[in-house]
């Protein structure tokens, strides 16, 4: 997979786990499902995402 596309896994895993922890541990959670969101947004905008840099580092190809 590429970094984009493994980009969008991890960003939909996060959400989908955050939402989980809200509605099963604390509604403070979805403070982090805004973080996701909004870093997403700004990424659209800027064309830097930190977890890209992340994955490049762990070695996944850009495309």
């Amino acid at each position: 997979m590429t970094v984009e596309r493994t980009l969008r896994a991890v960003a939909g895993f996060f959400i989908v786990v955050s939402v989980l922890l809200a509605r099963y541990h604390s509604v403070y959670w979805l403070f982090f499902t805004g973080f996701v969101g909004l870093n997403l947004f700004q990424s659209a905008f800027t064309n830097y995402c930190p977890m890209m840099t992340i994955l490049r580092k762990l070695g996944v190809k850009d495309a």
